[in-house]
């Protein structure tokens, strides 16, 4: 944009999403749509009986997770993603959420917290796979996680501990989710920061993100897209 190049908005606030069509619609939205005008529309699109419609949605999903790489991983991640998609369009009810939660209002329905929780919990599980550098990996990781050690592990003094990085870390989690909530009505929730009048306060938010920028920054890693 400093160059005057306005790209297309590539993430419209997906994990604010009430079901998974919704998340899918504002989740990596350049490529969801290429697959969409010339891989699922192609195919038949929702046209047709219901095995057409698996049909497309399994073919679409599962192209679109061998996209990202030739690993089983991804594979069973874009099956997920068909599977947790397919009631919606078979029942007719992807076009439900087309608007942005709680337009308007400060805080969203109980119904709409809870479909955001269940479509967040969904979408992060299936995550597991996409990140994992192998199946085996991603079983072992999810085996953690519903294991009672995992109960022992928040109980015990480990995480009890005075470890100020960790209080920081969740401290920051709830801070910026606070941002994108009510930035959500923005193109970019962060450009609700030029809507305070005092040069101070923007300044001190200028400042403070750039200060956690620099707490945080550790070891160089590589960008997980340079695997695709």
């Amino acid at each position: 944009r400093l160059f005057g190049t306005d790209l297309l908005r590539n993430f419209a606030f997906p994990y604010f999403s009430r079901d998974i069509a919704e998340f899918w619609r504002r989740w990596h939205i350049s490529l969801s749509t290429w697959f969409r005008d010339y891989l699922y529309i192609p195919l038949g699109g929702s046209k047709g009986g219901a095995w057409n419609k698996v049909r497309n949605i399994f073919i679409i999903f599962i192209v679109s997770g061998f996209w990202h790489g030739a690993n089983w991983t991804f594979i069973i991640w874009g099956a997920l993603n068909a599977v947790y998609i397919l009631p919606s369009i078979l029942l007719k009810t992807n076009r439900n959420n087309l608007d942005i939660v709680a337009k308007g209002k400060n805080f969203p329905s109980v119904k709409e917290f809870f479909s955001m929780l269940i479509t967040f919990t969904l979408a992060v599980f299936a995550w597991i796979f996409f990140r994992s550098e192998n199946v085996a990996g991603a079983m072992r990781y999810i085996n953690k996680i519903f294991s009672f050690s995992t109960f022992t592990h928040f109980g015990g003094s480990a995480f009890l501990g005075f470890d100020m990085s960790i209080y920081i870390l969740i401290s920051l989690i709830i801070f910026f989710m606070i941002i994108e909530w009510f930035g959500r009505e923005q193109q970019y929730a962060i450009a609700k920061i030029n809507n305070i009048n005092s040069i101070a306060a923007r300044w001190s938010l200028y400042i403070f993100f750039a200060g956690i920028i620099y707490y945080f920054m550790g070891k160089p890693q590589q960008f997980i897209y340079f695997q695709f």
